[in-house]
């Protein structure tokens, strides 16, 4: 039953019917209990638990955010940078409602994601439109002890960077290295493309210049 289960909702989930694919997973709950669903998603591919997770509403609790492990769901993360989305949008969306959700260990979660290749990476898509803040001396007042969880519990950037500075400072450091590096190359590529808007005007101002020679020539 579990395997049959497993490929409906995998060729639900390939033909884009998402909300029934979730649909089909989550009424498994009704009948065979949450045990059964934990099993289930065991054994989805970890692209089509990424499918559905993706389209969560944080704003609103869904049955598989509740019951997705630790490692479930880090083995589907990491694999959000495929999906190229250069905001980082959705990636924010999942992780804030599944490892804040009210019965979860946020470490536990942190830690499976960090365990597997591209998970550092994956902390720093999430945290990528902060970076400067996450790194730089404006969000220094954190790390001191004076400043409690409770404190900085917004179920988003601000507790997951209380969290590894205070609990995984190690994991911190790598995940820092990489929001440095994207902090240089988007200012690399701000820098690139001001250097193009010049180089445009220059023309521009070339070629007017050489129009005005050419029409005092005629003259």
């Amino acid at each position: 039953m579990t395997n049959s289960l497993v490929i409906q909702a995998s060729s639900l989930i390939q033909s884009g019917d998402i909300v029934r694919a979730e649909a089909l997973l989550t009424a498994l709950v009704e009948t065979d209990g949450d045990h059964a669903l934990v099993e289930v998603l065991d054994e989805m591919p970890s692209k089509d638990l990424l499918a559905v997770i993706r389209e969560y509403d944080a704003s609103k609790q869904s049955l598989l955010s509740l019951l997705i492990t630790p490692e479930q769901f880090a083995r589907a993360v990491v694999l959000d940078r495929l999906y190229g989305d250069t905001s980082h949008e959705h990636l924010r969306g999942m992780i804030n409602a599944v490892i804040f959700r009210e019965d979860a260990d946020a470490n536990e979660f942190i830690t499976a994601i960090t365990e597997l290749e591209f998970g550092y990476e994956a902390l720093a898509d999430y945290l990528s439109d902060r970076a400067e803040e996450v790194v730089g001396t404006s969000f220094d007042a954190l790390e001191t002890e004076d400043i409690s969880h409770a404190e900085i519990s917004d179920h988003d950037w601000k507790e997951l960077t209380w969290l590894l500075r205070h609990h995984h400072p190690d994991l911190y450091n790598i995940v820092a290295v990489l929001l440095k590096t994207k902090i240089q190359d988007r200012l690399k590529a701000e820098a690139e493309e001001s250097e193009d808007e010049e180089d445009v005007v220059k023309a521009n101002t070339i070629e007017v210049d050489s129009k005005d020679d050419d029409e005092d020539s005629a003259i």
